[in-house]
């Protein structure tokens, strides 16, 4: 191929086939530049200053991927790696006598009576481990030359990057020099032709030198899915498809004011624009403004609210389902329900409770062997009228009574009004009693979900704020359940909250997390990073950034590969899912202006 090119650029070629001499000078003269000054510290090449350092010591221990920060700098850094193999014999000798001085030396200041400096004693072990090592061919030894030519425009901006290069190997406790008067070879050295001219090497074993394997920058970026931003680690893209993992639930974690409301909508509006059903349970009222922005649903959850859900409602079954299996399950999800709305159930209430909600269907013709195609479904108060009947049932009654009779009784006592027929349907429980939202959640998402059933789609269902959900065992059971089965439904699951502990603190919560192959997680709290480091095996690196990162930064989980990510909108989009106060009152009053 370079034959073939400089054939063509030449125009020339001898009887013997190949180039003659003025040939291969003329391609010289074609790529070399125009003029060449070798400084003491630097080089200049065209007007551009360049110049090479190599590293001069390393600590005692490097961890894995120590040269990630430099091989994916933003700027133009020329790096090369010469590896050159040493004869184990030859250095066994070496460490044989390095030895023997050293025990020697230690049994002389014991015979002194003197103490023995661990320095001593802490030099003598490695020396023999390292030795036996050797001997075993479980390590080898190797040079290890690495060397890094900075550009700059200027002499300045060449001192400016070199310091930032200084600074971030110093990090690392990596020390680096400048090749001073030998600018020319270490130039040379890092062009791609192999040849260590500068040849400043330090000995390295294999483990330590497998920590500089330079190719562990993770790549996210597909050919489908959607953008979620940018790449930290080398400034590419981060394309992802959730779906295209073992499961498409996601986790999505930072304190308050870190960017995961923003994040969460920004994947919303985008998940949108290829097609995607999106159900939101919204506690805060951030979804408000998006919802009318794309013409989606938006349903408010409140006890004199005008939107309402009733829990008895029952999806209409599967080819391969049968009414009977339909009913048992709703009877099952509302004892769910009503173990949390009557603070809990003894196994006597228990049972109780399941035979009354057994006749409070039969009361309204609802059985096993009923078409239920256009019948109309019993309310709690149904519930309230067999209770009053039932022997036993006198305790469950008056505890009922409040959702029936008493204050709460807006509360999911009335027939569904809602429906789902638009792609982007968000559920507001913000103005819900406190005490009533892990219910309102969970009918909500037991809605939701037999909606999902029912009909086989893409969709995504958000639930900000989950760890309502998590107080309740009944609650947080169902979540479980519902995050382990989504993928046969085509659903993704994504779960919203401030802190990890959300989730430790359930004993459903860590396999919620288990079940999600896709983790985001932005700035966290100094209280909760400790556990935030074991469930998510974070590196010191990975929990100093995350205590540390601006707004919009984090960590991106998925599957095996982790980057750290910068969330990127557009100016439309930003218009749209901003939830910063300035920015929502500078777009009003743009509005009004307008």
């Amino acid at each position: 191929m370079i034959f073939s090119f400089l054939k063509n650029l030449t125009g020339q070629i001898n009887s013997k086939g190949s180039l003659p001499e003025e040939a291969i000078q003329e391609f010289q003269d074609f790529i070399a530049p125009s003029a060449v000054e070798v400084r003491t510290a630097e080089i200049i090449i065209n007007k551009r200053y360049a110049r090479t350092l190599y590293i001069a010591d390393y600590p005692r221990f490097l961890t894995t991927g120590w040269l990630s920060s430099i091989i994916n700098y933003n700027d133009t850094v020329d790096i090369s790696l010469f590896i050159h193999p040493i004869d184990s014999g030859e250095i066994l000798k070496d460490l044989t006598k390095r030895l023997a001085r050293l025990k020697a030396q230690i049994a002389d200041e014991q015979q002194k009576g003197n103490l023995i400096s661990p320095l001593l004693e802490i030099s003598a072990k490695e020396i023999e481990e390292m030795r036996m090592q050797l001997q075993e061919g479980k390590e080898r030894i190797f040079r290890l030359g690495c060397y890094i030519t900075l550009y700059g425009d200027s002499l300045e901006k060449l001192k400016d990057l070199e310091e930032a290069v200084e600074s971030i190997f110093s990090n690392t406790l990596v020390l680096t020099r400048n090749a001073s008067l030998q600018q020319e070879k270490g130039f040379n050295s890092t062009l791609p032709i192999g040849y260590d001219q500068l040849y400043t090497n330090k000995l390295l074993t294999t483990g330590p030198l497998s920590t500089s394997f330079p190719f562990i920058s993770a790549d996210l970026t597909d050919d489908k899915g959607i953008l979620y931003g940018i790449n930290l680690d080398n400034n590419s893209l981060i394309i992802f498809d959730r779906f295209s993992l073992e499961n498409a639930n996601t986790v999505v974690m930072g304190k308050s004011g870190a960017g995961k409301s923003y994040a969460t909508k920004l994947e919303i509006l985008r998940w949108l624009m290829l097609g995607t059903e999106i159900f939101i349970i919204d506690p805060e009222n951030e979804y408000e403004y998006l919802a009318q922005s794309v013409d989606g649903s938006y349903f408010k959850i409140a006890l004199t609210s005008k939107d309402h859900i009733n829990p008895f409602d029952l999806r209409p079954p599967a080819p391969e389902e049968t009414v009977g299996q339909i009913l048992q399950e709703n009877i099952i999800d509302l004892a769910g329900i009503l173990r949390i709305m009557l603070g809990g159930l003894s196994p006597e209430d228990d049972s109780i409770l399941d035979r009354a909600l057994g006749e409070t269907y039969a009361a309204r013709d609802i059985t096993a062997t009923s078409d239920i195609k256009d019948k109309a479904m019993p309310t709690l108060s149904d519930l309230q009228t067999i209770l009053d009947t039932m022997e036993g049932a006198d305790s469950l009654a008056r505890r009922l009574e409040k959702y029936t009779r008493g204050r709460f009784s807006g509360f999911f006592n009335q027939q569904t009004n809602v429906d789902l027929k638009k792609y982007l349907v968000v559920f507001n429980i913000r103005d819900m009693e406190e005490e009533l939202r892990p219910i309102a959640m969970y009918v909500i998402v037991n809605f939701i979900w037999k909606q999902v059933r029912h009909e086989l789609k893409k969709r995504l269902l958000f639930i900000d704020e989950a760890w309502w959900m998590l107080q309740y065992e009944d609650s947080a059971s169902f979540l479980l359940s519902v995050a382990k089965r989504a993928r046969k439904y085509y659903l993704g699951v994504t779960t919203i909250t401030q802190d990890v502990t959300d989730f430790t603190k359930s004993k459903f919560g860590e396999p919620i997390l288990a079940n999600s192959s896709l983790q985001i997680l932005f700035k966290q709290s100094q209280t909760g990073m400790d556990e935030t480091k074991r469930v998510f095996a974070l590196t010191d690196a990975e929990k100093s950034f995350l205590l540390e990162t601006p707004v919009g930064q984090g960590l991106f989980f998925a599957g095996t590969k982790h980057v750290t990510i910068q969330i990127e909108s557009s100016y439309s989009e930003n218009q749209i899912i901003t939830s910063d106060p300035e920015e929502i009152l500078k777009i009003h009053r743009a509005k009004e202006e307008a």
